[in-house]
């Protein structure tokens, strides 16, 4: 049994803004996702190539607030092994330094399309974790390929927060995705997805996806024999 509200997991719409316009807002604390740290920006350039400033954001209906603090979310769970490293900075004058000590949640659906903690599932804490930033700003989790559910592109949730507390002014949440042919191949070869066969939404038709997910899509490299490893930056305005 699969309950997963629709439509889309709720809005998630974001933009780019000049390093001029986000400074402007500064006021109010906010997160910047990007692909990578420019050393100096002009004051009309974007902060980097493909920076996402989102100021309202949205989780979708499957956050628990748990603080399950550990790096292996899988508890045993099938699935072809998915090792997803976060560094997460922050910006000081246009530029990025490694912000140690942030907490980093991800959730996500199991090989079956089930999401732990509701519904028949209640109770249940798989695919869900919480790590801090080392050092050097990164935290890694080793999950599998996420499932898919009817309605929704294959998607790994996560938020970033600067404190313990989950409060909004101090943290960006977002959407991960996966190119659909690598999806499409996994869902008709591997079990236990193979059981499901191919995901029935793709990511153009996701309404999420369509309002900034090209910039959330996931770079996969292969791991091992039959595992993958992926690696986002995001940069956070903390005040």
């Amino acid at each position: 049994m699969h309950a997963h509200p629709h439509p889309e997991d709720h809005d998630d719409r974001g933009h780019v803004l000049t390093r001029r316009q986000a400074l402007g807002l500064f006021t109010t604390p906010f997160l910047l996702a990007f692909a990578g740290c420019e050393e100096e920006v002009a004051d009309d350039a974007p902060l980097s190539g493909s920076c996402v400033v989102r100021p309202e954001l949205t989780e979708g209906p499957f956050y628990l607030d748990d603080d399950l603090l550990r790096s292996d979310v899988r508890e045993g769970r099938a699935g072809v092994p998915l090792a997803l490293t976060f560094t997460v900075s922050r910006v000081v004058d246009g530029a990025c330094e490694v912000l140690p000590g942030a907490f980093v949640d991800v959730w996500h659906a199991d090989a079956g399309g089930d999401y732990s903690g509701v519904g028949p599932e209640r109770g249940e804490t798989y695919c869900r974790g919480t790590q801090r930033t080392g050092a050097d700003g990164t935290a890694t989790f080793q999950t599998i390929y996420p499932g898919w559910y009817s309605g929704r592109t294959p998607h790994v949730h996560f938020k970033v927060r600067s404190a313990a507390s989950s409060t909004a002014a101090h943290e960006f949440t977002s959407q991960l995705f996966f190119d659909d042919d690598l999806s499409r191949d996994i869902y008709t070869s591997v079990a236990p997805y193979a059981r499901r066969g191919a995901h029935d939404r793709s990511n153009a038709r996701d309404g999420i996806y369509r309002r900034g997910g090209s910039q959330m899509l996931l770079a996969l490299t292969e791991a091992g024999d039959d595992g993958y490893r992926a690696a986002f930056d995001l940069a956070l305005y903390v005040g």
